[in-house]
């Protein structure tokens, strides 16, 4: 697989730097039931890379420690993390508010199929991916099936309360596209994602967020394969917005691998690109149990366009 690293890491992209932190996200690990085309994380389920109890400990520990109250949870599949769990009780216990990026496919694998009662229970907010409202788009991105399977764990969300009116229980999905090309407009998008899914299987949702796909490994690689890198690239550059330099995810939030790692985001964490505080080359979250980082400038590369185009992209979706 073609590597599009080093052409992402000289950048002219605008500096930026750390407002007040208000989000931790977790990756607990690249294992996953599937293998999708566009995962910037390049995960399946050959991945062995999981987040340790101890590693678990120390993210509790922050989580205690700071005044931090989100906890973002993403993989892989993070359900699939034997501590998952455990992780997931004690942050409620310590009143934080726990998202899962939830591969919808898990909720019907043998083994899992205690998840929805532990996402009710301790009121996750669920943002599912389903990156499309047909069949056919589904498959062909993340394999044959995923779309039916998709479905039927959505619909035990809905059977538990998820994304009903009154509920408490919130469900978003998440759109991104398979081609090398930008999301369409989030609201409208919205609309119609929420007539066909009703009409067609009778699910509710909260709020559909679309995400650009980052020139990163998977896609990166398909990129560089179909000879449409360079073209991507100058669409995201040509479309850069700076408006989205104001609400970019990465100047509330850090982002911490499975060996606990701190990076500014998820995607500078899958380009090696850690955050820099010491003279260390790499800054573990132990590093900054007690260092306040706000004001902080931010490493970016060339993939920082795809954040701030058009009308931006980040893990809660469109920026404007």
């Amino acid at each position: 697989m073609r590597d599009t690293r080093p052409l992402l890491l000289q950048t002219d992209f605008p500096p930026i730097y750390r407002r007040k932190l208000d989000t931790l996200q977790v990756n607990l690990g690249y294992l996953c039931n599937l293998t999708c085309t566009h995962c910037h994380v390049n995960a399946g389920p050959t991945r062995t890379e999981l987040m340790d109890a101890g590693t678990v400990d120390v993210v509790l520990e922050y989580l205690e420690r700071s005044a931090i109250k989100i906890l973002d949870l993403t993989g892989g599949s993070p359900e699939m993390n034997p501590e998952f769990r455990r992780l997931v009780e004690q942050a409620r216990k310590l009143d934080v508010t726990v998202m899962d990026r939830c591969n919808p496919t898990i909720l019907v694998e043998p083994g899992y199929e205690y998840l929805p009662e532990l996402f009710a229970e301790n009121q996750l907010i669920v943002i599912a991916s389903l990156p499309c409202y047909q069949e056919q788009n589904v498959d062909r991105q993340r394999g044959k099936g995923v779309y039916r399977d998709s479905i039927q764990g959505l619909l035990k969300l809905n059977e538990i309360g998820y994304g009903k009116s009154g509920s408490n229980l919130v469900l978003n999905l998440v759109y991104n596209p398979d081609d090398p090309i930008l999301p369409p407009m989030q609201d409208a998008l919205q609309e119609d994602y929420k007539r066909e899914l009703f009409n067609d299987h009778g699910i509710v949702f909260n709020e559909l967020f679309t995400l650009a796909n980052m020139p990163i490994s998977r896609f990166g690689a398909r990129l560089l394969a179909n000879n449409e890198y360079f073209d991507y690239m100058a669409l995201l550059r040509n479309s850069f917005s700076e408006a989205n330099l104001k609400t970019v995810m990465c100047r509330t939030l850090i982002s911490v691998d499975y060996q606990g790692f701190v990076y500014d985001c998820d995607f500078n964490q899958m380009l090696a690109m850690p955050l820099l505080l010491t003279d260390k080359p790499k800054t573990h979250l132990r590093d900054v149990m007690s260092r306040d980082i706000e004001g902080l400038p931010i490493s970016t590369g060339e993939h920082c366009y795809g954040c701030t185009a058009g009308q931006g992209s980040s893990c809660g979706g469109a920026l404007n």
